[in-house]
């Protein structure tokens, strides 16, 4: 193993404060003349204690809780919460599309397929079909129990072959 330069507190903790202009799409923008208007803003990501803060103040509301990350990520124009409330639908959520990109919490696409194709998740998601479970009755399985159905969905299926 190759022993490098770790990080230090300080520069784990400096991304938190970088900011990144965001370039608002000519159909959410503001109306009117294209040149005349600033289709940018700049946002912050979000760090931990801001998405724990906005989950506790919105419980289990998911629209409140879009409206306080974005309230607090807002860095060009600051927005209060009632001009969040106000902004156009489709504009929030480019917004909070962007927010997740820049905090690190979207997924794009080939992540998506990994997660998918990963052992656990396909192993899941079979025991799930086959069986009738929710997700949460899955979830529940320790990883013995889950490797013990799976051996038995695959000797049933040997001894069903011709």
């Amino acid at each position: 193993m190759a022993s490098g330069h770790y990080l230090s507190a300080d520069e784990l903790l400096a991304g938190a404060a970088l900011t990144h202009d965001i370039e608002i799409p000519t159909v959410l923008g503001p109306p009117g003349p294209q040149e005349a208007s600033p289709r940018k803003v700049r946002m912050r990501p979000l760090a931990v204690r801001d998405l724990q803060r906005a989950t506790k103040a919105a419980r289990d509301d998911d629209s409140l809780l879009s409206v306080l990350m974005l309230k607090e990520a807002m860095v060009e124009p600051a927005l209060s919460l009632d001009q969040v409330h106000g902004l156009h639908a489709g504009l929030a959520r480019f917004l909070l599309q962007e927010l997740n990109r820049i905090s690190g919490l979207a997924v794009d696409g080939d992540t998506l397929a990994e997660a998918v194709e990963a052992p656990l998740a396909r192993a899941c998601f079979i025991l799930a079909r086959e069986f009738s479970w929710s997700p949460q009755e899955v979830g529940e399985l320790t990883m013995g129990q889950i490797l013990l159905y799976l051996e038995m969905l695959g000797q049933g299926r040997r001894a069903e072959a011709p």
